[in-house]
């Protein structure tokens, strides 16, 4: 997968972990793997619960890394970069990701989900332009308004 990925910024999402899960639930639907990253454990802790809890009818299996069955889930859930291989990244932290040149060309696609508060969207401005000096082509999408 190497290559230059889309990086999408979804702008005033009133709820960012239900609006992950659907993320998720629409990234398995066309089957593709999906790492979801934020180094807020608390944040991760309800993104989990939520995946278990949001739909009646989808099965969004997931696990946290480290874990023994991350190689047969399609779902991880980190506050590191892993080693292993997926489709779709899913941001869901304040700063921009560590590494990033080097770790963004392994998806297909990033997506960097960002709230109405508006200190998430100065923050998120500032990862906006963070990966924007550095080569990368992010696309801002208003899903919400503030």
């Amino acid at each position: 997968m190497a290559g230059v990925p889309t990086i999408d910024f979804h702008f005033n999402v009133d709820h960012c972990v239900a609006y992950a899960c659907r993320v998720v639930r629409k990234a398995r639907s066309a089957d593709k793997t999906v790492l979801v990253f934020s180094r807020d454990d608390e944040r991760l802790s309800r993104l989990d619960l939520a995946l278990w809890t949001f739909s009646a009818l989808d099965f969004l299996p997931h696990v946290g890394l480290p874990s023994p069955l991350a190689a047969a889930t399609p779902i991880w859930l980190s506050p590191t970069q892993p080693d292993g291989q997926r489709d779709l990244l899913l941001l869901l932290d304040d700063e921009p990701a560590p590494q990033f040149k080097t770790w963004f060309p392994r998806f297909e696609r990033v997506i960097d989900v960002v709230s109405t508060d508006p200190a998430d969207r100065a923050r998120a401005r500032t990862r906006f332009k963070t990966y924007r000096d550095a080569g990368f082509t992010p696309v801002a999408h208003e899903i919400g308004m503030p």
